[in-house]
């Protein structure tokens, strides 16, 4: 975990219902998770091995672990998890080495917390070296702390990334929300308590008690956020 959380920032969100907001990072403030589908597919082609596309649905906004475990066990495939795992994300690297598209909405959301102060952190499965490439094209201003998937013991759908990243910023759970794109990330999310909006970028995800569904972070404002708190 990186934090950069400066003095005015934990004062401002000791001031306010909101805490800070907790954001998710590939499928939801980058459009990459088709980039994540179309590396898997092509290592495995490599391998002489060809995808189901009923699986991506499996395997999308998990821990790459588990992912990358799941595609050796149906297709067969004779590589360890470990090897496995660094093609994947050095052919993902090479793929996002010119840059990485924002979701619609997701620059003005971030403009907009950063013009209010208010905590963001970048809370993510994927590794610190992709984290790192897609903060370089996103800007890296815009987060205070960022949360990576090879940095925690337990990784979404586990609390844990969620929980160091409230920890981090001095705050409570129940007052922070979270922006999810994937039922892995939402229920690793409310597993720490916290508040989430679900974005779905994949596949469909329900409205539940403290948890809202939008079609898409231009959906999504400060006041938005803060409702999701207050309501609560």
């Amino acid at each position: 975990m990186t934090s950069t959380v400066p003095a005015s920032l934990i004062r401002t969100a000791e001031g306010s219902t909101l805490q800070a907001v907790l954001l998710d990072m590939d499928g939801t403030l980058v459009d990459t998770e088709g980039f994540w589908w179309d590396v898997e597919v092509e290592v495995f082609a490599d391998l002489g091995h060809r995808l189901d596309e009923a699986w991506r649905d499996v395997v999308v906004g998990g821990p790459m672990t588990r992912s990358a475990g799941y595609l050796i066990e149906v297709t067969g495939a004779d590589i360890a998890i470990g090897e496995l795992t660094v093609l994947l994300n050095d052919r993902f690297e090479k793929r996002i080495g010119r840059g990485v598209p924002l979701m619609p909405g997701a620059a003005r959301l971030l403009a907009e917390l950063a013009a209010h102060e208010v905590p963001t952190a970048l809370v993510s499965a994927s590794h610190r070296r992709i984290i790192d490439r897609v903060l370089d094209s996103v800007g890296r201003h815009h987060f205070a702390l960022t949360v990576a998937g090879d940095e925690v013991t337990r990784t979404k759908p586990h609390p844990e990334p969620y929980l160091a990243a409230a920890a981090g910023f001095g705050a409570d759970p129940w007052r922070c929300a979270v922006v999810e794109d994937t039922a892995t990330g939402v229920a690793a999310a409310e597993a720490a308590g916290c508040r989430v909006v679900a974005v779905p970028s994949v596949a469909p995800i329900a409205p539940a008690p403290g948890r809202a569904v939008v079609s898409s972070l231009e959906q999504v404002d400060l006041a938005f956020l803060r409702g999701l708190i207050a309501d609560a």
